[in-house]
């Protein structure tokens, strides 16, 4: 028993240790972006700011550098989640509910188009954006996010509608309520933990999605902040560490805004069935 209990305390040991590395790898990035964002002197070094000041911020707070990337930034995050969610909502429901001949088929579908890299299909879908005029446009970047990103959610979706029972429904059926009443006003009021899941891991994956934007955004006016951030790097000769800080902590900000304000539903860790179904 000693020498069990020395082994469980040398593994737990073990596993700290190499937590608090792991730990250590995201926080000190974190640290000295909070830092050198306030330090109009700052350098590669971590390191107090000699004076707190917002000049950096004061630089980076103009029209071309931030404030139209943010814009873009949030259209096309919070166009693209909200689409994925509509979408997500109107494919799973089928799934979920009826019995179709090939449901089995398209599941396994959705589950393989989830799994195709983007890059493999990104020449043939820029030749088709091309000739439908979709190019350099935030909505031609809005339509390619959301077919990308719906195959995974409608698979997490339908698992979302799976655990309601019908049996709510059907007891709003009877007492006069249409299926998309039912659904209105009992699937999806049960479903917001599940949908501010699917809205919350769209968002932050469109927020720091750099690849299809690059690909298919041609003029600057249209650039979201990842590609402005991968520019601010190369376009100024010597890099001034401060401002790529500060404009680093904005382009941040708004995913910790998004995940704090949607994290007490997703803390709630399952659907709110609650005493609705009686045994």
């Amino acid at each position: 028993m000693a020498n069990l209990a020395k082994a469980k305390t040398r593994d737990r040991l073990a596993a700290d240790i190499a937590l608090t590395f792991v730990a250590i790898a995201f926080v000190v990035p974190m640290v000295w972006m909070v830092l050198a964002a306030f330090d109009a002197e700052a350098t590669l070094a971590i390191q107090l700011p000699a004076r707190w000041s917002l000049t950096n911020f004061g630089a980076i707070l103009t029209e071309d550098v931030a404030i139209r990337p943010f814009m873009n930034s949030v259209i096309i995050s919070a166009g693209t989640s909200c689409l994925v969610v509509i979408l997500a909502l109107f494919a799973g429901y089928p799934l979920s509910r009826y019995r179709l001949r090939y449901g089995k088929q398209y599941i396994y579908t959705i589950v393989f188009a989830s799994a195709l890299p983007i890059t493999a299909i990104m020449v043939p879908i820029y030749v088709m954006f091309v000739h439908i005029g979709l190019v350099d446009t935030l909505a031609g970047v809005i339509v390619f996010r959301t077919a990308a990103e719906l195959p995974f959610a409608v698979w997490l979706m339908k698992g979302f509608m799976d655990a309601i029972p019908t049996d709510l429904e059907e007891a709003a059926w009877t007492e006069g309520a249409s299926r998309m009443e039912g659904v209105a006003y009992i699937v999806v009021p049960l479903l917001a933990p599940g949908i501010a899941t699917i809205f919350i891991l769209s968002f932050i994956e469109n927020w720091g999605n750099f690849f299809v934007p690059f690909i298919l955004l041609q003029s600057r006016d249209n650039y979201p902040m990842a590609v402005s951030l991968y520019s601010f790097f190369g376009e100024y000769g010597e890099a001034m560490y401060g401002q790529l800080a500060a404009f680093a902590l904005l382009y941040t900000a708004p995913t910790l805004l998004v995940y704090f304000l949607i994290q007490k539903p997703l803390q709630k860790g399952g659907l709110r069935l609650g005493g609705a179904v009686k045994a």
